[in-house]
C-alpha cells in the first residue's frame, strides 16, 4: 500500500443530495460505513473535520463512469468537490472506479438512511483490496 500513508482512509460516495462516507480500520483491511452528510455549502468543512478527528490521511472518491467507461455528468461536480476538499483538508485524494454501488448497497441492505455510507464502504473496500493485491 505504497500510495496510502499511515492513518485511516476515508471512502466517499458523492451524490448531488447526499455524500456517503466510510472509513477503514487502522490496519487498512476492512471498510465500515461511517455517516451520510447532506451535500450543501457546509459539507466540505464537515468532512474536513471528520478527516482531522478520525486521523484520516488519504481519501478515495468513487469515480462515476457510464457503460462505455466515459465520465458521467456528475464527474464535473466530483472534481470540484475533490479540489475543495483537498485544499481544505490537506490530504491526498484518489479515485476508485465505482459502478452501481448505491444499487449494490440497496440490494444488500435495503433502503436505509445509511445507504450512501454503505455505497462508500463498497468503494473503499474495493480500493483497499486492489491496492493490497498490487503489493
Amino acid at each position: 500500500m505504497d500510495k496510502i500513508k499511515l492513518g485511516r482512509v476515508l471512502g466517499v460516495d458523492f451524490g448531488t443530495k447526499r455524500i456517503g462516507l466510510a472509513i477503514c480500520d487502522e490496519n487498512r483491511e476492512m471498510a465500515f460505513p461511517l455517516q451520510v452528510v447532506k451535500n450543501d455549502k457546509n459539507s466540505i468543512s464537515i468532512i474536513s473535520k471528520i478527516i482531522k478527528d478520525k486521523g484520516v490521511s488519504f481519501v478515495v472518491i468513487g469515480e462515476s463512469k457510464d457503460f462505455k467507461m466515459k465520465d458521467n455528468p456528475i464527474m464535473d461536480m466530483i472534481r470540484v468537490f475533490e479540489n475543495l476538499l483537498a485544499s481544505e483538508s490537506g490530504v491526498e485524494i484518489d479515485y476508485e472506479p465505482e459502478f452501481l454501488t448505491s444499487h449494490q448497497a440497496h440490494h444488500i441492505q435495503g433502503k436505509t438512511n445509511m445507504l450512501d455510507a454503505s455505497a462508500a464502504t463498497i468503494i473503499l473496500q474495493s480500493y483497499l483490496d486492489r491496492i493490497k493485491s498490487q503489493n
